[in-house]
């Protein structure tokens, strides 16, 4: 049950991870100062695709434990509260992004050492997220779609488009940063519209099958007819979602503020953090496709009424997620030394990422008890503890020792990061005494209508 649900996420998630990797080396390869500006634009555009995650996983522990139980009308009434949400979340994104852009790109830019030119790395954040904005409206339609596929058991028609769309955007990436085939050489422009590209491209399959096969998403068919949802289930829903929303935008924003605390120490800090996070990001598909699955298949038990089988579930996925990557973790640090070579950067950038990514290799089985765990919390519809749990955390704790340590000290960078990511060992404990004490064993839509 667990590969036939976790697989199709890894080899999705692992796609597009490999073709962000892709795309960050080509930028990588057009000089330091473009790959800071793009990875700076990529951290706020971060905030928003996990807001939009958050939002939506509200609404999708009721689909989950909806589909669990059998009532095709209940996964209908959320898929259209999720068209709302998403709706709403498109809009404010695009106008917060567009009219406040070069404050928050400036908040990142710092001379803290001599390697980067602020003035270079601006404009080539500037350039980058205009464009990325027009990829907002399909990641977010697709966000949606997506979503429900999985919560309802589909994950192969993601996975294909998926690819699909790894495939559209290397292509396009070749062609339009280094001007191939009779293209213009766009350089940052060009990886931006890359993307934009193949966001669309994998939206219009998904949304294409979606149709074509009604007879297995039956929540598709007539979605727009009588846009109604019971106030009692939009209160539910809401009431579960908004904690969550909430809980991904500050997440997301406190990750934000440790790289803004990285940053104090130079653009070359930047450069490194930027290579670190691209190699951890593909790495990090195992446990994430795990969590997705502690969601999915525990959310399901739940709502079909199995409290001790979701139980027994949710312990065997947390011990697989957490000694699949002590294994991903001995990899990393194998790898760790020859992945930074690959960018046309300064050496100082290449042996801070050396360094950077052997640190996040130690902490990965960290890293999978504790977003398993967050899932569990989550499946049984503990919003307010996950919100506790996992921003709570960041704000109350990892942001403030960042800050203090970045402003309020001269340690190295190295140092800096080393002692933010040791923070995150005790939110793991914090989780485990969360999962052991049974309080998100709970069946939400037995008598919900």
């Amino acid at each position: 049950m667990v590969m036939l649900v976790a697989l199709p996420i890894m080899i999705q998630n692992g796609f597009t991870n490999i073709v962000n990797m892709v795309d960050n080396v080509m930028v990588g390869r057009v000089g330091t100062d473009a790959m800071n500006g793009v990875s700076i634009v990529n951290q706020l555009l971060m905030v928003y695709n996990l807001s939009v995650f958050g939002a939506l996983s509200g609404a999708g522990i009721f689909v989950s434990q909806f589909f669990g139980k059998g009532d095709k009308e209940g996964v209908k009434s959320v898929f259209r509260i999720k068209i709302v949400i998403s709706v709403f979340l498109v809009l404010a994104g695009v106008l917060v992004l567009y009219f406040f852009r070069e404050p928050l790109i400036m908040s990142f830019i710092s001379d803290g050492s001599e390697i980067g030119d602020p003035v270079k790395t601006l404009a080539f954040a500037d350039n980058y997220i205009k464009i990325m904005l027009v990829g907002l409206i399909p990641f977010t339609v697709n966000q949606c779609l997506i979503s429900n596929m999985r919560e309802t058991g589909e994950t192969l028609i993601p996975m294909y488009a998926g690819i699909a769309a790894v495939i559209v955007n290397i292509c396009f990436n070749y062609v339009l940063i280094f001007g191939k085939l009779g293209f213009p050489e766009m350089g940052v422009a060009g990886a931006a519209t890359a993307t934009v590209i193949s966001r669309f491209a994998e939206c219009i399959i998904v949304l294409f099958i979606a149709i074509r096969k009604k007879e297995c998403f039956s929540y598709i068919d007539g979605i727009f007819k009588n846009f109604r949802v019971s106030a009692s289930l939009t209160k539910n829903v809401l009431s579960k979602g908004i904690p969550l929303m909430l809980n991904e935008f500050l997440w997301s924003t406190g990750m934000t503020m440790l790289a803004l605390a990285y940053s104090t120490r130079g653009l070359a800090t930047v450069g490194a953090v930027n290579i670190c996070n691209t190699v951890t990001n593909v790495f990090n598909i195992v446990f994430i496709a795990l969590g997705s699955s502690v969601a999915i298949i525990v959310g399901q038990t739940l709502g079909a009424g199995k409290l001790q089988e979701a139980r027994d579930t949710d312990n065997k996925l947390i011990a697989f997620s957490v000694a699949s990557c002590v294994l991903v973790g001995i990899v990393m640090i194998i790898i760790a030394p020859f992945f930074p070579e690959i960018y046309n950067t300064e050496e100082e950038v290449k042996h801070l990422a050396r360094d950077f990514i052997i640190i996040m290799a130690i902490m990965m089985p960290f890293d999978a008890y504790s977003h398993a765990a967050y899932f569990t919390l989550r499946s049984g519809g503990k919003t307010g503890i996950t919100f506790i749990f996992d921003s709570g955390y960041m704000w109350l704790i990892s942001v403030p020792v960042a800050l203090i340590l970045a402003y309020f000290t001269e340690i190295s960078a190295v140092m800096l990061f080393l002692c933010c990511q040791l923070v995150h060992m005790l939110k793991a404990f914090i989780g485990y005494f969360f999962v052991k004490s049974d309080i998100w064993i709970v069946n939400m839509v037995g008598d919900t209508k």
